[in-house]
């Protein structure tokens, strides 16, 4: 499942600032695409929301304890890194990677309709969380919330166009059967 994800039309985020680091003005990123290769420095980025972004470029970036630290050119310090935490790094939809078969992006999935194989309605796909095992998708409905493992042999057909998936729920994720 490829985890660059879309925060609005145009655009797919690509981090999420968790934070500040240090005094240079450096955030803390909680990255949300498979392509590391886009926090290189020299790399063109946006900074903002899905409603207001802003050009910056990477200048540096370096691991640290699960996340990356990042310090954008339009950062010159602390004080305006502390005020950017919750807001995203986003690239235009044009510099979007391609899909392989059986891909796709989370603003294509969040809002399908969940249901099994057996056509019991589960509600709607809310949220995708990314776990590095495989992602999980948190799905809103009746039975409140189900979170179902990303994996093939549970999401078993994703029609866009009907704005619909399908699943296997795997043996015991929604309690015990009633007979």
């Amino acid at each position: 499942m490829d985890s660059d994800t879309q925060k609005s039309v145009g655009y797919f985020a690509i981090g999420r600032i968790v934070g500040a680091h240090g005094i240079r003005g450096e955030v803390k990123v909680m990255v949300m695409t498979d392509y590391p290769e886009r926090f290189r420095p020299g790399a063109k980025a946006y900074l903002g929301t899905e409603l207001a972004c802003t050009p910056t470029e990477i200048e540096t970036a370096r691991p640290h304890k699960g996340v990356l630290l990042v310090k954008l050119s339009t950062v010159p310090d602390r004080n305006l890194a502390e005020t950017l935490q919750g807001q995203y790094l986003l690239i235009r939809a044009d510099q979007a990677m391609p899909l392989a078969e059986h891909e796709y992006y989370a603003h294509d999935l969040i809002g399908l309709a969940v249901e099994t194989d057996t056509g019991e309605a589960l509600g709607t796909l809310t949220e995708i969380l990314y776990t590095g095992a495989n992602d999980v998708y948190v799905v809103e409905g009746p039975k409140g919330e189900i979170l179902l493992p990303a994996l093939r042999s549970v999401i078993i057909d994703v029609n866009l166009a009907a704005r619909k998936m399908t699943v296997i729920v795997p043996e015991g994720l929604l309690g015990p059967e009633e007979d």
